[in-house]
């Protein structure tokens, strides 16, 4: 803050035209080191080296097409300074469009409704980072269960996943260690409300894959449910199952995908 007159005898005013833009002048000299310091967007560069606009450069970023200093970077708002920019020509003319993501849940890890794919799946082949970036949970799950798990993008897969949840048919592979009563299963099926936060009684279809002293195999079909109450449900019947894994949700099916593993929903396939 000034507390002197200047050397013309005058306070610094914005009326005095001549102080007024020896002020500016000296702002803009003070800032340039720390506008340098700080870069700019790697966005605005791939824009300027590619002679494209400025969505166009950011579809290239997120698309996984650019490379800082031998990195794959996918934010557009990275800062940017003396760093060598990589543009693959691979990435021109690229249309990125919404995905569907069916993965494999490990057994240990929770979802919640919208978590975000980041962090749980690298960007590979047609899945790119833009796809990992905006993808979410549609399916929730706990921690104890495994199987399909269905990440969507597009805003009308998300609202089928929701709006019909209650009508979507999902299919359920229980592993148990030894063989199980048939009071046991009944003790199942007579519980089966408490699958339910309120007054509707979920349908379940219960049947028995396989059978040996060793061990038991049970498929649920089940709608109108809570999932995160599965696990309660089947030891409130004294069941322990040694895995419990979603196979199907509606008409799609995981299929043969590892654990951690994934795959992309196809064109055909309708939930």
């Amino acid at each position: 803050m000034t507390t002197r007159p200047s050397d013309c005898g005058r306070w610094p005013s914005c009326r005095c035209r001549r102080m007024y833009k020896e002020s500016k002048a000296w702002e803009a000299s003070m800032s340039e080191p720390y506008q340098k310091s700080e870069g700019e967007r790697l966005a605005k560069r791939v824009a300027a080296l590619q002679a494209c606009s400025r969505a166009e450069a950011e579809r290239l970023i997120e698309g996984g097409w650019v490379r800082v200093d031998g990195r794959v970077a996918d934010d557009p708002a990275q800062r940017v300074l003396d760093e060598m920019i990589e543009i693959d020509a691979r990435g021109l003319g690229e249309t990125l469009l919404p995905a569907t993501l069916l993965w494999h849940k490990p057994v240990g890890l929770a979802l919640a409704e919208s978590q975000p794919l980041a962090g749980l799946v690298e960007p590979e082949g047609l899945l790119r980072p833009w796809h990992v970036k905006h993808l979410r949970c549609a399916s929730p799950m706990p921690a104890a269960c495994s199987g399909l798990a269905v990440f969507a993008q597009s805003p009308g897969v998300q609202r089928k996943l929701h709006e019909d949840a209650l009508l979507l048919e999902h299919e359920w592979m229980l592993d148990l260690a030894g063989a199980v009563a048939a009071s046991r299963l009944e003790a199942l099926e007579q519980a089966v409300d408490q699958l339910a936060p309120g007054p509707r009684t979920p349908y379940l279809k219960l049947s028995v894959s396989s059978r040996s002293d060793e061990r038991t195999r049970l498929r649920l079909a089940l709608k109108g449910y809570a999932p995160e109450r599965l696990p309660s449900w089947l030891a409130q019947a004294g069941l322990k199952p040694q895995a419990l894994q979603r196979l199907r949700l509606g008409r799609v099916a995981l299929g043969p995908v590892e654990a951690s593993g994934w795959r992309l929903l196809g064109m055909h396939e309708r939930f």
